[in-house]
């Protein structure tokens, strides 16, 4: 797919109001109905692959498999060539979903926690239809869950079930999750971070610098809640830390204009860092359509394969 087909596909998308969506208890149910909405306007897949439908040549290069070389073209042209196909299982997504304390927090109806898992649910949702392998691992200060990426039988209902865990933990440790993956995925894969990111830019440069130099695509969803973005309180009040336990009155007239500069900071810090290593950053609010996610993710995908160039959202 071109990325002029997928450009009018993003304006025409119905989107479901998440409020609407977030009403559905079972999270496979919510992650299907964003998926076939999102899929209503995409006709195939726009991954290369290799599967059982043939597409075309391309020339062999070393290090490729062997096993698709096509002898019968190298018997005329004396030279090497693979096929290449469709999409299949090539692909493995790793993704990491925080659900520490600081996740918890919302100004409307379900907190950024349950907006993440719904994120990953769909993801992973969309990339089982893909026949692609997808992990988990969910994490706090300590990692929660860990699957394996894989495509099988009923590893994605195992995956669901563990995204319905409940918030447990109290701080937030982005080095655990992304240490566990360079240990344990042994093939390149995609990693999605999804997080607030509320924690310091230099360790997590570090952390997904070592996942970049072993060949991880990495794509980082920022997950936030309007009420963050936009600093709209009005009233003193007394504050709750969520990960430390805290209170702290506050008067939003006179912190608001602190407030919006360390955030600014913050994520022009991170924009930064995620830059120079090759990674993109999708900030992604509470009260967005949870389909802006996968147009995210396939525009990442396809963009470091050099064959779209990158959506910029309007907010």
């Amino acid at each position: 797919m071109k990325f002029e087909d997928l450009t009018p596909a993003r304006s025409r998308a119905s989107y479901i109001d998440p409020a609407a969506l977030m009403r559905i208890k079972n999270l496979q149910l919510r992650a299907k109905a964003v998926v076939e909405g999102f899929l209503s306007g995409l006709h195939r897949s726009p991954y290369h692959g290799f599967s059982v439908e043939f597409s075309e040549y391309r020339q062999y290069t070393p290090g490729d498999d062997p096993r698709y070389l096509d002898w019968r073209l190298y018997a005329r042209s004396d030279r090497y060539y693979l096929k290449r196909f469709e999409e299949e299982t090539n692909l493995r997504c790793y993704l990491l979903v925080d659900l520490s304390r600081s996740m918890g927090f919302r100004s409307i109806s379900y907190d950024k926690a349950e907006y993440a898992k719904t994120v990953a649910a769909t993801i992973a949702y969309f990339l089982t239809l893909q026949r692609d392998a997808v992990g988990l691992i969910t994490f706090d200060q300590t990692i929660r869950e860990y699957l394996p990426a894989r495509y099988r039988s009923g590893h994605l209902h195992r995956l669901m079930m563990c995204l319905e865990h409940q918030l447990a933990g109290t701080e937030t440790d982005l080095g655990l999750p992304l240490e566990q993956v360079a240990r344990t995925a042994r093939k390149r894969g995609v990693v999605v971070l999804l997080s607030d990111l509320l924690a310091p830019v230099e360790s997590l440069e570090t952390k997904l610098g070592y996942l970049r130099s072993q060949g991880h695509e990495v794509i980082v969803i920022r997950v936030l809640d309007p009420a963050e973005v936009n600093f709209a309180f009005q009233d003193e009040a007394m504050f709750f830390d969520l990960e430390s336990g805290r209170e702290l009155y506050v008067d939003p007239q006179a912190m608001r204009a602190n407030y919006q500069q360390r955030f600014t900071e913050h994520a022009q810090d991170l924009s930064r860092a995620c830059s120079s290593l090759g990674i993109d950053v999708y900030d992604l609010t509470t009260d967005q359509p949870l389909e802006l996610a996968l147009f995210d993710l396939l525009n990442s995908r396809m963009r470091r394969g050099r064959q779209i160039t990158r959506r910029r959202r309007t907010q």
